[in-house]
């Protein structure tokens, strides 16, 4: 898959796109997704996704905005294995949120990405102001000779999916929904990096990896982690930051593998939440924390007993 991203050049040419943030890609993004792929197997074009960084509710109110289910890196990871062969990166920032709809769609859609074929949601918005709807895309699709097509909601059961249901599901610890709504297990991704060794102190070795923006859910867990030689390792993990001793001020997790000889430093690990243990909670000396910390591992020990 061929990522790009900044300003655009003059298109080369045509292709079938779908606009969206695709946080998570969950079975409704992969609806959307395999319609394009198909679709431009059958005109011969190639498959492109057009998608925003930071979040446009990210730009525009930060503080409010919601819990980011993947990172990028994550996303375009399982764009590549939906089979779309581009993805173009739009850096959401004061410039692109002050064009209008007609340069949106003239500049950006027609110009630099060769829109032969699009498909969005019928409640798709875009420009300035959120100008633009499907009516205009009707309009601009009959002025420029692309076509356009409309995508419904996909939905399991009485559950329609999106985004906000799976963050609401993570929220109350139902991984078994969380996984239905994405289609695969939910997993927060990242580098791991030196930190106070505090764990190892108490006897509790810990990768950690720091969270850049505050991730679905908080706690601690029951995990398997997944990038080292011979497949998932279980293990516990906290969620949080760390208000016992040596608080920070960006969410911090923290995976303590019960099979751990190497080092990790600097490993991609993927960690892959089962169940939930208890809340994070602040503890009354190092003693007490050490104490909780081997109940949570027991705990963790007991789940993969019963699920083994």
């Amino acid at each position: 898959m061929v990522v790009t991203h900044g300003s655009l050049q003059p298109a080369r040419g045509r292709c079938a796109l779908t606009i969206g943030n695709f946080d998570g890609v969950h079975r409704g993004h992969r609806a959307l997704i395999d319609r394009v792929t198909a679709k431009a197997c059958e005109l011969k074009l190639g498959s492109c996704v057009l998608t925003f960084e930071p979040h446009p509710r990210e730009f525009f109110a930060a503080a409010a905005a919601p819990a980011r289910l993947t990172r990028l890196r994550d996303k375009l990871e399982l764009l590549a294995a939906a089979g779309v062969q581009r993805v173009h990166i739009a850096r959401f920032d004061a410039r692109f949120a002050a064009l209008s709809a007609a340069r949106f769609v003239d500049g950006v859609l027609v110009a630099g990405l060769g829109a032969a074929w699009l498909l969005v949601g019928r409640d798709f918005r875009f420009g300035e102001r959120r100008s633009g709807d499907f009516a205009t895309l009707e309009a601009a699709a009959a002025r420029h000779g692309f076509t356009l097509e409309s995508m419904a909601d996909v939905r399991l059961g009485s559950e329609r999916v999106s985004s906000s249901a799976i963050r609401a599901a993570l929220a109350a610890a139902d991984f078994a929904l969380a996984a239905r709504l994405l289609g695969h297990p939910y997993t927060i991704s990242g580098r791991v990096v030196h930190g106070s060794k505090l764990g190892r102190a108490l006897g509790f070795p810990t990768a950690n990896i720091i969270l850049r923006r505050p991730p679905p859910l908080a706690g601690i867990y029951v995990v398997e982690v997944e990038g080292l030689e011979g497949g998932p390792r279980a293990g516990v993990a906290s969620v949080g930051r760390r208000p016992t001793v040596n608080p920070v001020a960006n969410p911090l997790l923290e995976a303590h593998l019960f099979e751990q000889e190497e080092n990790l430093y600097g490993r991609h690990l993927k960690v892959r939440f089962l169940e939930k243990l208890r809340d994070e909670q602040k503890f009354d000396g190092l003693e007490a924390l050490r104490n909780a910390i081997a109940r949570d591992a027991d705990q963790a020990r007991q789940y993969f007993a019963r699920h083994g």
